[in-house]
């Protein structure tokens, strides 16, 4: 069986390179091996902080399937897909060829997928009987939605206006319509504008009683209806805007890309973590990694909340105390972009060329001020920090148009949308970008006050455990 053969070839690999510190290698080998095997539904959860080597417990019961497969990655775990863990297989004598490009031939058994390629593959219908394999389930919805969002550009509105000329005048008109609608809307550091349904359906109406339209308006135009988020992000400097649209499920909405095949979803979800769309019939989920000894934590009382006038102050005054008399990398995550660069220019004053801005290539002591996002793609490009300050946390703001979108999904549906949607996905961010304090010495500070106040601070607790609470801060 597949799963016996590769057991042993994984365990021949591990040996040969004098074991791993990860111990679910030859567990994860054999879940995967049956599951091709079986062409089965199957999710695995691994816990937040996990060694980036488990990727070849994966790799191995690939390299021996013959059954024809898509591997679906980003950008980054390509790279060391292709950088470290195929030159790692061909050595001990394991070959995974890799076809690239939007299509491949029946014959490639293993086709490597970004998540855009993905999309385009089910929409050509050229994904055939493939298994699919995704080692990032996390990321899943995300980059789907991202892949499958419809951007309409000022150029896009030229091509129309010159495909249409019977229309030109009716185009004129609701464009400036929506500019007048875009540009009356409060400014927001995002940038993004929520459009209801009822400010885009004259341009529909319009648009409907005409024949073929240029790309992409005959994609925008399919995308209607409560399953899609619409806003228009808007450059007041330069007088224009962009319309966007994203499916709030994308997974429901991409009908049949699960039906007929196998799936393997490998991800650091947390189990309170859903993925809208797929009922695995097989569930695992790995153990926490074990800490050396508890972290450190910082929280202190009484903290003014995120939306208070004083949180800024507040932020930079403890900030400016964590940092001081450390010889490590400290990483402040804050992640709306007015109070990240207000603190990172007070932080430089205090600390100078210390201190930067999403850099990756900071002093050795130095201080960098990142969104949540940008850490988590650039964490395993930088030295183990020494401490992570948290501001507040990522819990998303009902002002984006995609978050309010969803939440509003399950309102209509009397669900508690907080504890749901918000909560877990905050979490599950939370335990991502603090991962990399379980591999080395390190302390984690959070400057939200929400956590000591609120009832659902205790489960910010409960996830990183084991703790031990820090109620002074001493120099190290």
């Amino acid at each position: 069986m597949l799963e016996a053969q590769a057991h042993h070839q994984l365990k021949q690999l591990l040996r040969l390179e004098g074991g791993s510190g990860w111990p679910h290698h030859l567990t994860l080998c054999r879940l995967v091996g049956r599951s091709l095997r079986r062409s089965d539904h199957t999710l695995i959860r691994l816990a937040p902080g996990s060694d980036p080597d488990w990727l070849v417990g994966l790799l191995v019961p690939l390299a021996m399937s013959e059954a024809p497969l898509a591997l679906v990655v980003s950008e980054p775990l390509r790279r060391r897909l292709l950088q470290v863990e195929l030159p790692r297989l061909r050595a001990a004598g394991l070959g995974l060829p890799c076809w690239e490009g939007e299509r491949a031939p029946d014959q490639a058994r293993l086709w490597l997928l970004s998540h855009t390629d993905l999309v385009k593959a089910w929409r050509s219908d050229d994904l055939g009987l493939r298994q699919l394999v995704v080692p990032e389930a996390e990321l899943l919805e995300t980059r789907l939605r991202q892949a499958l969002e419809i951007s309409l550009e000022n150029g896009h509105w030229e091509q129309l206006r010159r495909g249409l000329p019977a229309a030109d005048a009716s185009l004129l008109s609701l464009h400036q319509r929506l500019s007048r609608r875009i540009f009356s809307h409060p400014q927001s550091p995002t940038t993004q504008v929520p459009l209801a349904a009822e400010e885009e359906a004259p341009l529909r109406q319009l648009l409907k009683l005409f024949g073929p339209l240029p790309d992409p308006w005959p994609d925008w135009l399919a995308s209607a209806g409560p399953r899609w988020a619409s806003w228009a992000t808007a450059d007041r400097q330069q007088l224009q805007w962009q319309l966007h649209r994203q499916p709030l499920e994308p997974l429901e909405l991409m009908q049949g890309l699960l039906n007929g095949r196998g799936v393997v979803l490998v991800g650091q979800l947390g189990k309170e973590a859903t993925l809208a769309g797929i009922n695995p019939r097989v569930v695992v989920d790995f153990a926490e990694p074990p800490l050396s000894d508890p972290l450190p934590l910082y929280v202190p009382l009484r903290q003014p909340l995120p939306n208070s006038p004083h949180y800024g102050h507040h932020l930079l005054d403890h900030s400016r105390r964590l940092v001081l008399a450390q010889a490590g990398l400290s990483i402040v995550l804050v992640e709306d972009p007015a109070l990240r660069l207000s603190l990172a220019s007070g932080l430089a004053a205090e600390f100078g060329s210390r201190v930067c801005h999403q850099n990756t290539a900071p002093a050795s002591n130095g201080v960098i001020c990142c969104g949540w996002a940008w850490w988590l793609d650039h964490q395993d490009r930088l030295p183990l920090p020494c401490q992570l300050i948290v501001g507040p946390l990522p819990i998303n703001s009902l002002e984006d148009p995609l978050t309010a979108a969803r939440v509003a999904r399950l309102r209509e549906q009397g669900r508690d949308w907080f504890r749901e949607l918000l909560l877990p996905e905050a979490l599950g961010q939370l335990q991502r970008a603090t991962a990399c304090l379980r591999r080395g010495p390190g302390r984690l500070a959070i400057l939200d006050g929400r956590v000591r106040s609120r009832s659902w601070g205790q489960q910010v607790f409960a996830k990183l455990e084991p703790w031990s609470g820090l109620n002074r801060l001493l120099p190290t």
